[in-house]
C-alpha cells in the first residue's frame, strides 16, 4: 500500500487579479505606517528644535524622552511597512461582543457629546467640582445607568469629582478652577 500523494507545495494556484480596490484593501495598513512615520518625524522635529536650558542633572535632559519616542515611532513604522509588504495582515475585528448587523447607537453618542460640551462650557463659571459632577453623572446616564438615578448616581458623581479635584489640585499641584466652592475645598 502506498500513502496518498502529498500536494506539491511548489505549485501554487495563481492569484486572481482583484482589481485596484482589492489591492488597496490588501495594503490598507500602509496608511497606518504613513501616519506613524509622520507622527515620528513631527515628534523628532519638535524634540530636536526644542530650546533647552543647561542643567547639572546629567546627560538626560528634556529632549531625551521625545527623541526616544520619535525614534521608536519611526522604527515601528518601518517594521510594520516591511511586514505589510511581505504579506502580513492584521487580524480582522471578530466583533465577539458586538452585533455588527445592528446600527450604531447615535443617541448615546449625542448624549455623551452634549455632556462633554456642557462640561467644557461650565468648568470656568461653576468650577471643576460642580462641572465634573455633572460630567460624571451625565456620562453615567448616557451610558445607561438608570438605577436610583436621582439618589445614588449624583452622590457617586459628586464624590468622584471632589476626589479628582483633591488629587489633582491639592496633591499633584495642578491648578483646577474651584468655582463657587473655592473657599470650601
Amino acid at each position: 500500500m502506498s500513502a496518498p500523494a502529498a500536494p506539491d507545495d511548489a505549485q501554487e494556484t495563481p492569484r486572481r487579479d482583484r482589481g485596484p480596490r482589492g489591492r488597496l484593501r490588501d495594503r490598507s495598513e500602509l496608511g497606518v505606517c504613513a501616519l506613524l512615520l509622520a507622527v515620528g518625524v513631527l515628534v523628532l522635529t519638535d524634540a530636536l528644535t526644542m530650546e533647552t536650558v543647561a542643567s547639572a542633572r546629567g546627560p538626560v535632559g528634556p529632549r531625551t524622552v521625545p527623541v526616544v519616542v520619535g525614534v521608536a515611532l519611526l522604527v515601528v513604522s518601518v517594521l510594520l511597512a516591511l511586514d505589510v509588504l511581505r504579506g502580513g495582515r492584521g487580524e480582522a475585528e471578530a466583533g465577539e461582543d458586538v452585533d455588527l448587523a445592528e446600527p450604531g447607537d447615535w443617541r448615546t453618542v449625542a448624549l455623551l457629546a452634549g455632556v462633554f460640551l456642557a462640561f467644557a462650557a461650565l468648568i470656568d463659571p461653576l468650577g471643576f467640582p460642580v462641572a465634573g459632577a455633572l460630567l460624571f453623572w451625565g456620562s453615567a446616564y448616557a451610558l445607561g445607568s438608570r438605577t436610583h438615578a436621582l439618589t445614588r448616581d449624583p452622590l457617586i458623581a459628586a464624590g468622584l469629582s471632589v476626589a479628582t479635584y483633591a488629587v489633582f489640585h491639592l496633591l499633584l499641584g495642578v491648578p483646577l478652577p474651584g468655582g463657587p466652592l473655592m473657599g470650601v475645598l
